[in-house]
């Protein structure tokens, strides 16, 4: 058995919760929202970001950071991207050196371009940081229903205790050595999610999205191995796996948020609208910065940030890439 401290209580923390509880680990929940902490404590779920999912009366909710952290085996850093230096500075005053923090938010920090391992490394000197990332909807993982991630880290000992500590019979978890990779296709692949979602909402079809799907993870993976990143991740779990599931589930608050923009809602309207964090807005303008910096082209995200940040119109922005310079599928096949 371990001890664990889950740093946030949004949908994921909260999932993530009551699976390690099952798996027979001792769980600490963490919010720094009062509310929140008052609201898990008396109902036993989170009502409005994972209704029907009941935490059971042994697992102790709080709103005392410190507590959540002491004597912990691992942390788990559960909030929101946009939140992840914020929290990762609040948590130094209480961090072992070693200690082992996983991130399980999906994002990269817009000013610095940083991944958010590499904010914690820089807010929690001494951290072991590692990352679980894949196809994988609270909603889901919170009803048991059958689920596959990969755990990352730069020791094998330490994502092999990891996968340890969260498989189960429902969660199944691989390991990888490519943390870069893993949270550059975690990041990424929401922002193709809005533009599936757009699609969506512009009335198009099957085969729009399956163009999307494809021509997008061929973006991610451009970039990611431009950068470092390993080709076999951008095509496994993390990379197409994740996108995959994110541009074609109704849990998708990604893709609900580009529905929107598709049906003419501005980007601030589908945020207010979905309710939830869309981590693919805060991360559209970083990959265009990726982009620049490492002069790769991303047609689709560059569509996505004149849509998101410039009010161009969803239709046209289709239709631009529709019209794009013919080229070749794939430059890396010669002809005979």
């Amino acid at each position: 058995m371990a001890k664990i401290g889950i740093i946030g209580a949004g949908s994921w923390g909260t999932a993530l919760t009551l699976l390690l509880h099952n798996n027979g680990h001792e769980v600490v929940l963490w919010s720094i929202i009062k509310d929140e902490v008052e609201m898990l404590k008396t109902k036993r779920q989170h009502e409005t970001k994972l209704p029907g999912v009941v935490l059971p009366g042994d697992i102790q909710i709080t709103d005392d950071l410190k507590e959540a952290m002491d004597s912990k085996d691992v942390l788990v850093l559960a909030v929101p991207s946009p939140f992840t230096r914020s929290t990762s500075r609040m948590m130094r005053e209480y961090l072992k050196k070693g200690q082992i923090v996983v991130n399980v938010a999906k994002g990269i920090e817009e000013h610095t371009l940083y991944t958010l391992t590499d904010i914690m490394e820089e807010e929690m000197p001494g951290v072991d940081a590692a990352v679980l990332s894949g196809p994988s909807h609270a909603e889901e993982v919170g009803k048991g229903l059958p689920t596959t991630c990969v755990a990352g880290a730069h020791s094998r000992e330490t994502a092999e205790y990891l996968q340890n500590i969260f498989m189960s019979p429902t969660f199944r978890v691989y390991t990888s050595p490519d943390m870069l990779g893993i949270e550059l296709g975690g990041s990424l692949k929401n922002v193709i999610a809005l533009a599936a979602g757009t699609a969506d909402g512009l009335g198009y079809g099957d085969n729009t999205k399956a163009a999307l799907i494809t021509r997008g993870i061929a973006e991610i993976a451009r970039l990611g191995i431009k950068m470092g990143g390993k080709a076999e991740t951008f095509y496994g779990l993390t990379g197409i796996g994740d996108l995959i599931v994110t541009c074609a589930s109704v849990h998708s608050r990604n893709r609900r948020a580009g529905y929107l923009l598709g049906k003419g809602y501005t980007m601030q309207e589908a945020m207010d609208e979905v309710k939830m964090v869309v981590e693919g807005v805060y991360s559209a303008k970083a990959a265009m910065e990726l982009s620049k910096k490492y002069e790769v082209e991303l047609p689709i995200i560059e569509q996505v940030n004149k849509v998101l940040f410039e009010g161009k119109n969803a239709a046209d922005a289709v239709n631009e890439l529709m019209l794009r310079d013919k080229k070749l599928e794939n430059s890396q096949i010669p002809w005979e």
